[in-house]
């Protein structure tokens, strides 16, 4: 597969559990400013291939490029300070932190300048990088539409609402590739909306590539410019919402199994859904 201008390239990966082949040559790419969803049956794959592009875990073949280069061997810390953001389908958010300070916390690792020394004599640099990040926190709370939570303790917030914190917290420090898992889980139906227009804002005004996992079908073909489907560790199918319903392999594997039974599908709505 060429780079072709990429934001995210994963080429031919592997990754085998004892005799399991949990991916077996899977390859998909993500450009700037697109959105790309990733679907399929629980134990497709998709969460090993989002550690593997994430650098939690490393294929046993393959590799994953972003912008051109080659980060396979890179650590997730590397990965995020270049640009990587990923969400987890289980909240990670710090209860005791306020909703603001999640996202001010993201930007600390670039650091103030003037290390310790300026911390104790709170320089007019540090003092100055503070007040813009606290600026960035603020522009950020208003955009995902949880700016009147700012004070409140992450660990007391409904499930919605942690969801768009950690949105948040991922954007805060302009990412390159955005990487969601499940985003959607848990929330209402307005939550829903104001998490596609953020995710929309992203892609189309700061250009970012966003690789999006989500066991709403109906969410996914409606926000994402192109879909993957897993299934059993190999990619199934690739191509725009349309061309992925009418898959009839994707029907197979997908509808047949893991999405009705978990109820990620209405039955009286299915083929609205699809």
């Amino acid at each position: 597969m060429n780079d072709g201008g990429h934001a995210l390239l994963v080429e031919e990966v592997d990754v085998h559990f004892g005799g399991i082949r949990a991916l077996d040559g899977v390859g998909l790419a993500v450009r700037p400013g697109e959105i790309c969803g990733l679907i399929g049956p629980n134990g497709a794959g998709k969460t090993t291939l989002f550690d593997v592009v994430s650098g939690i875990r490393r294929p046993d073949r393959g590799r994953v490029l972003v912008d051109g280069r080659d980060v396979t061997r890179r650590s997730p810390a590397w990965r995020a300070r270049h640009g990587m953001r990923r969400t987890f389908q289980r909240q990670q958010l710090f209860g005791q932190l306020t909703v603001a300070d999640h996202c001010v916390v993201a930007q600390e690792w670039r650091g103030g300048g003037g290390g310790f020394a300026a911390d104790l004599l709170a320089s007019p640099t540090r003092r100055t990088h503070e007040a813009r990040r606290h600026e960035r926190a603020a522009e950020v709370l208003r955009a995902c539409g949880i700016d009147a939570l700012a004070g409140q303790y992450a660990g007391a917030l409904p499930v919605g609402q942690a969801r768009m914190v950690e949105l948040a917290r991922a954007v805060a420090d302009p990412p390159g590739v955005l990487l969601l898992d499940e985003p959607a889980s848990g929330m209402a139906a307005d939550e829903r909306r104001r998490l596609s227009d953020v995710v929309r804002r992203l892609a189309g005004e700061e250009g970012c590539a966003v690789l999006l996992v989500e066991h709403n079908v109906a969410f996914v073909m409606e926000l994402c410019a192109r879909v993957v489907v897993l299934d059993l560790g190999r990619v199934i199918a690739r191509g725009t919402a349309a061309e992925v319903r009418a898959n009839p392999r994707v029907r197979d594997a997908y509808l047949g199994t893991s999405l009705r039974d978990e109820g990620a599908l209405n039955p009286r709505t299915e083929q609205q859904s699809w």
